[in-house]
């Protein structure tokens, strides 16, 4: 039995103590999820084999912490060849149901993005490898190392013969790098019987804004994917015997990609900025506290100059105003050499990120309707056709909502500083997914610095974020404990 009677001395400083004197151990740990290759995105059998291995160790995990966990079978899927592979499961598992305490749930994913020694990486990928206080490895922080770090605060508890002050709740899955297969479809079927019970749902996928800082992250802009298609006809054509006296649909697509965006980066499609909600003063302020060296900024990322010269300028830009992005054009001719074709038929690809609060629908309309109008006007006997292939919404929580508060004193009791409150440019469908279904409250916490380089060669986590980390989710526990009725911590734990 584990103790419940209050500690006699600091609790804090016995759980960051035996987290520094164990520190090895947690990385040893690390280093044996690194080594399972468990990656999602290949669509191959002897991957996914890795993938329900890595699963099993993590729900051995998991048992060994005292938790009972449902490891939820999701059949199989359907792959474009004509191959069928199983779907790794999802690990729900449940440590705790004092109704006197909060429940709090933690969501993370043990798949990787795929990763060879050849593709640059100076150490082997799956190979944990410390170099300079420096722990490279595929899925050191996307998002094994995040996902120990709650873990080793939970162990941290039980190794002392401590009472968890929190009810904890696991949803961990395999599949999110290829899109979080059938992850939706569980979490409506769980809303009424493992989301029940659960007051808080924590996130540590994504990175800091900086090297040093910690952040706390309460916005993700959404995303609408178009593709925009001109075609004459299936075949392609010569130049020297078609050339000037047909409308070429390379020349259609390159002026209708031509007129989304001008060179300030200002999108042109009319309307587009008319549902973003304003940006009030006080959040103008939360910009100016935040830690970004703007020439650091663009020297780390090996670009010129941004479009934009002070740091509240473009981090607005990259959270609070949309952005269009055109990523590519299929069908044309893009390898070496000369080749006189005209293309008979292009497929343009463009991105809008929103911010709240537009929507998907809205947005669609607004595309079509101007690409509709320019390619008018060119009076071309071409067919045009545009498509939204993905929409995904925005997401923001509220940052005085008592997770998030106790989150703020946790990360000032670890780290030593008021983290930066930020919000993120990209999309992370997960957090929305959480929210809209089972109505709680969806925090991201993330552990990795921005130079953590996730999804790419050397990846790594500072061995400094993954034992902090660890501290820190100990320490949250704690302070979420004393904002729940009924539940008090003593005094001298903190």
């Amino acid at each position: 039995m584990f103790s419940s009677s209050p500690p006699h001395s600091g609790l804090l400083e016995k759980l960051f103590q035996y987290i520094d004197l164990h520190q090895d151990e947690f990385v040893q740990t690390l280093k044996e999820w690194v080594a399972i290759e468990s990656d999602s995105v290949q669509p191959v059998p002897r991957l996914r084999q890795e993938l329900f291995q890595m699963m099993a160790l993590a729900a051995d995990k998991l048992r060994n912490l005292g938790a009972g966990v449902d490891s939820v079978d999701l059949g199989s899927q359907q792959m474009p060849d004509g191959q069928s592979l199983p779907i790794p499961p999802i690990l729900l598992g449940e440590l705790g149901s004092d109704p006197e305490k909060p429940t709090v749930c933690f969501y993370g994913h043990l798949d990787v993005q795929p990763a060879q020694k050849d593709d640059g990486w100076f150490t082997e990928p799956y190979t944990l490898t410390e170099v300079d206080g420096k722990l490279y490895g595929r899925g050191a922080t996307d998002n094994k190392g995040p996902v120990l770090a709650w873990i080793n605060a939970v162990s941290t508890f039980r190794a002392l013969q401590q009472d968890l002050p929190v009810n904890i709740k696991f949803i961990l899955e395999g599949m999110e790098e290829a899109g979080s297969v059938a992850l939706e479809e569980l979490v409506k079927r769980e809303k009424d019987h493992f989301f029940s019970s659960v007051d808080y749902i924590v996130i540590s996928d994504n990175l800091w804004l900086s090297q040093r800082k910690p952040a706390l992250t309460y916005g993700t802009r959404g995303n609408c994917y178009f593709t925009v298609e001109v075609k004459c006809r299936d075949q392609d054509f010569h130049s020297g015997t078609f050339g000037g006296i047909l409308n070429e649909p390379m020349a259609d697509l390159v002026a209708l990609l031509g007129s989304l965006v001008d060179p300030s980066g200002r999108i042109l499609i009319p309307g587009i900025y008319d549902q973003m909600a304003p940006i009030t003063e006080e959040e103008k302020k939360m910009y100016e506290n935040i830690d970004l060296d703007l020439e650091e900024y663009q020297k780390s990322n090996q670009v010129e100059k941004f479009l934009f010269d002070t740091k509240e300028e473009l981090l607005m830009h990259l959270w609070r105003y949309p952005s269009l992005s055109i990523h590519g054009i299929e069908g044309a001719f893009d390898e070496p050499g000369t080749k006189t074709v005209i293309p008979g038929r292009v497929l343009g690809k463009f991105s809008i990120r929103l911010v709240p609060t537009m929507t998907l629908s809205v947005v669609e309309k607004q595309v079509t309707q101007h690409l509709e109008a320019v390619f008018s006007k060119r009076n071309s006997f071409n067919k045009m056709a545009v498509s939204m292939v993905l929409g995904l919404h925005p997401w923001t929580a509220n940052i005085n909502d008592t997770q998030y508060l106790a989150a703020q004193r946790a990360i000032k009791t670890v780290f030593g500083v008021d983290p930066d409150m930020i919000q993120d440019g990209s999309t992370i469908p997960i957090a929305k997914i959480f929210q809209a279904i089972t109505q709680k409250s969806v925090m991201m916490l993330p552990l990795g610095a921005v130079d953590d380089g996730e999804h790419s060669q050397n990846e790594k986590i500072n061995r400094w974020n993954y034992i902090q980390g660890s501290k820190l989710f100990a320490a949250f526990f704690l302070e979420l404990s004393k904002q729940h009725p009924g539940h008090q911590v003593p005094s001298n734990v903190f």
